[in-house]
């Protein structure tokens, strides 16, 4: 019989988790029911929405724990304020635990590590206290810096402060009567905090169990188009993994990142610099290299695989030309010359075509088994 360690049980974390989500699924429906919702609260709640998980996004995420780009400090003080209000811990702690994740990525030193189960990596890391407590020996760059560790000393107040009662003394000012402010500290406050929260987790949980995987394999981590809408653009998680401090996590143009768009939209205002970036080289470069690794592991499948003749010739076809564009490639990159853009289009489509062809050949041989 399974039996809960108490004594490893974060009680404080736990108790705010658990109080919160009851809250916004009972207590925000019941207020809607007798009071409804406006405009305004509306708006205030999309606008603490969106600040709070753009303050993880670039903020917590992108600048702080990756150091993908450089931000003024109006911008660091910014995401400082709001990323509290997200009631995710300070981002010292925030980093500390995200620097760690990408070293041990799928191993036991991993804080959310999914091959502990979905609901550790969701939220159950957070709940039941890791035993030996990880060190915080690998921000020693951000304990220089002055708002971080001015945040996270004050990091619990702020969040009260700015993310709880602001909503509410705001909804009051705007309306002075006591139902319109408790629906500010319910909508924007409380229901917000667990939706930023839930979405935040769900790049823990669900971005390493369903989606994508087009640049490597060799980690869990997945490329969701979905989880990008509700995180600012945090759900291309397998290009994250691959290329961690790249400022972008959606590199296609056609790509949902806001976070992206903002931190470029930034640099030409001066309040950002030293973007750092991937070249188009190395990413395609990554995406070959995969294709390839799919295709071997056809190859090795292939007496197991009763397909037919011309559908084994054409994979076959397009691995040899792939294989001699990626060893093109990748001289190319090592010498340090520059690929026409043609070269560029034409290496792209011939790695689509096999992804395609791969994915054709698995339906066949489920088809046939």
């Amino acid at each position: 019989m399974y039996r809960i360690p108490f004594d490893r049980v974060n009680w404080t974390t736990s108790i705010f988790l658990i109080s919160t989500a009851l809250i916004a699924l009972i207590g925000v429906p019941i207020y809607l029911v007798n009071f409804g919702i406006d405009w305004f609260q509306f708006g205030m709640f999309f606008f603490y929405a969106t600040a709070t998980t753009m303050s993880i996004t670039l903020g917590y995420h992108r600048l702080f724990s990756h150091l993908s780009f450089k931000a003024k400090r109006p911008v660091k003080f910014f995401t400082l304020v709001f990323g509290a209000c997200a009631f995710e811990n300070s981002c010292l702690d925030w980093s500390a635990d995200h620097r760690l994740h990408h070293k041990h990525v799928d191993h036991d030193d991993d804080p959310y590590d999914i091959s502990k189960g979905f609901m550790w990596a969701h939220i159950g890391w957070l709940m039941f206290k890791l035993k030996p407590e990880p060190p915080m020996n690998n921000v020693n760059d951000l304990k220089k810096d002055k708002l971080v560790m001015w945040q996270y000393k004050y990091v619990h107040w702020i969040g009260l402060f700015v993310g709880l009662m602001l909503p509410a003394a705001i909804a009051y000012l705007v309306n002075p009567v006591w139902h319109y402010a408790l629906g500010g500290f319910l909508l924007a406050g409380i229901l917000r905090v667990v939706v930023v929260q839930h979405c935040t987790f769900f790049i823990n949980s669900l971005c390493h169990t369903i989606g994508r995987r087009p640049y490597n394999t060799d980690n869990t981590a997945r490329d969701s188009a979905i989880m990008a809408i509700f995180t600012c653009g945090e759900g291309y998680h397998n290009y994250h993994h691959a290329f961690q401090h790249d400022y972008r996590n959606g590199v296609k143009p056609w790509q949902f990142d806001p976070t992206k768009w903002m931190i470029w939209l930034l640099s030409k205002i001066g309040m950002a610099s030293n973007l750092r970036k991937v070249s188009d080289e190395k990413i395609l470069l990554a995406e070959m290299r995969e294709a390839r690794r799919q295709a071997d592991k056809m190859v090795a499948m292939e007496p197991e695989t009763p397909l037919c003749d011309k559908a084994t010739e054409l994979f076959h076809n397009f691995s040899t030309r792939l294989s001699d564009s990626y060893q093109e490639l990748e001289q190319a990159i090592s010498d340090k010359v520059e690929v026409s853009r043609k070269a560029m289009a034409q290496w792209q489509k011939e790695t689509r075509e096999l992804v395609k062809h791969i994915s054709f050949m698995r339906r066949q041989a489920k088809t046939s088994a």
